[in-house]
Order: structure tokens, then sequence, then C-alpha cells
């Protein structure tokens, strides 16, 4: 990829454009990264839930990432690398040859759903019809099939191909992932 910069320098006397940018993050360090840039005094946002996580000898509420391995960051040319030489990012993400931008209503959306006690998850956009998935977790644990459709991105229906027979079946997809 190109190192270009994501906005041409502002004119002299007007002050610097700041837009929001999705950073790319070493693994579970999103928050880290987070702390990092604020001390550096650079605006940065990790969606955050909390969630119950149930070990063998006891139960607590962690924060963990709404969005694995992404920070975003609200920054002007004069930052971008900047937020490139700090501990834990790895690159900006792209698209159509240039840094993407994260419209501002777009975060306050983000903000608003993590400030509220809706259950929140994110799923990837690679579940598409035809893809090849494995059942993660219940009772049809490591059962393949084919994901036919996503409706309401509340319910998946697969196509489950093991008995000769079509089988399809309603599962909630956080208990899929894409079979290799």
């Amino acid at each position: 990829m190109e190192s270009k910069l994501p906005d041409e320098p502002n004119a002299p006397g007007m002050p610097p454009v700041l837009r929001w940018h999705a950073v790319y993050t070493r693994s579970r360090f999103e928050k880290r990264l987070m702390e990092l840039l604020v001390a550096k005094g650079i605006e940065a946002y990790v969606p955050m839930r909390k969630v119950m996580h149930q070990w063998s000898d006891r139960r607590k509420w962690v924060e963990e990432p709404i969005i694995r391995s992404y920070c975003f960051v609200k920054v002007d040319a004069t930052d971008y690398y900047e937020v490139l030489n700090t501990p834990g990012a790895v690159r900006y993400i792209w698209f159509s040859g240039k840094p993407a931008t994260i419209p501002e209503r777009q975060i306050d959306i983000l903000r608003a759903i993590t400030g509220t006690d809706v259950e929140v998850h994110c799923l990837p956009d690679t579940f598409l019809p035809g893809t090849r998935v494995i059942i993660t977790a219940g009772p049809l644990q490591g059962l393949t099939g084919e994901l036919v459709n996503i409706s309401n991105k509340k319910k998946i229906i697969v196509r489950i191909d093991h008995l000769n027979q079509v089988i399809t079946l309603t599962i909630s997809p956080m208990l899929i992932k894409i079979a290799k």
C-alpha cells in the first residue's frame, strides 16, 4: 500500500481538519492502544461492551471490544504517522487507495449504542450466502453446512448436508464461524 497522507495540508491560518480513521491493532491490544494514543493527546475510541466471563473458579464482568482489532482515531495529517508509531498500531484500514474515513455520525452511533444496556455483537461481513460454516457451540457443535440466509442479523439459516438430505435450521450467528 502507498504511504499517502489522508489529507492535503490545510491552508495557512486554517484549523486542521480532523477526521476519524480505523486503525488495525495488534491482537488483544485495542484498549491499550487507545490509552497510549490518548496519553499522546490523540482522540481515540474503542467501542466496548461488558460481558460475563466464566472461569472454573469464578465469574466476572469484563469489558471487551465490540469490534476486535480495531481502534478509531480522530487525526489530521500531522498526527497520521504518530498513530502508526505507537506500540500496538499495525496499519490504517484503506479503501479505494486511501485511508478510509469514518463519518462522525457513525462514531456517534457506536457511542450511543455502547452507552446502553442493549446486548451488542459484531458479526463479520464475510458471512455471505453460499459460505461454508461450522457450528461452534450447542448440541450441533462441529457440524458443518452452507449458509443459506441471514435474516435481520439475528438468525442464520444453515443447510446441513451430512445426512444426504437437506435440513435447514435457524441458529444464532454467534454460534457459527467460517469453516476452513
